[in-house]
């Protein structure tokens, strides 16, 4: 049988790069947009984010401790899930640098209002979910410590769509690429209709 490399997360990985991100992956990247107590857009890209739920649809991010993004989420009660495409990606990762100004300015991109809550959604995002905090929390290990990340769920109650991607009354995301985090300390990939596999689930 062939020797299979393992390690203890808890006792290091050995590697030049934690490999886990890299392993559950590659993973949605939610481009959120909030407000700040001051009233200053504030836009960041979280990778630990998915969604839990179909009706009502219920998503999640995850932050390493408490930056701009949660605070604004939590201070307002909303927040914007901004879809990030092919198109802007060096946005995306432009605007995950630390910045004391808007991101929205240092990126150069547009905000657009929305149409259930307050909080602006980036106009050349071609989807957008508009959400409405529910609950959030520090995480804990198996030991009920608290190691350093909190948790944001929030219910969707509003979704924005450019109509170029629904045909036939199908969302299709048709020839649009969008990005997603492979892991890696630079790595992303894209999903496109070059890279579908479709399967039907069996009866």
């Amino acid at each position: 049988m062939k020797q299979r490399y393992f390690y203890a997360p808890r006792e290091g990985h050995g590697l030049k790069h934690n490999p886990i991100a890299s392993i559950v992956g590659p993973r949605p990247i939610g481009w959120i947009s909030t407000v700040s107590e001051t009233g200053q857009l504030n836009l960041a890209p979280y990778s630990f984010f998915g969604i839990f739920n179909y009706t009502p649809p219920i998503v999640a991010f995850a932050s390493d401790g408490i930056k701009d993004s949660l605070r604004n989420a939590i201070h307002r009660g909303e927040f914007v899930v901004n879809i990030v495409t092919e198109d802007l990606a060096d946005a995306m990762n432009l605007s995950s640098s630390s910045s004391k100004g808007s991101e929205f300015e240092l990126t150069a991109l547009s905000s657009a209002q929305s149409t259930r809550i307050a909080t602006p959604r980036v106009e050349r995002s071609p989807v957008s979910l508009e959400c409405q905090v529910v609950e959030d929390f520090p995480l804990r290990d198996r030991s009920g410590h608290i190691v350093g990340s909190h948790i944001l769920f929030a219910e969707v109650i509003g979704v924005s769509i450019d109509p170029s991607l629904i045909v036939d009354g199908v969302f299709t995301w048709g020839d649009t690429r969008t990005i997603v985090r492979a892991g890696g300390p630079a790595d992303y990939h894209w999903i496109g209709a070059q890279n579908l596999l479709q399967m039907r689930r069996p009866a």
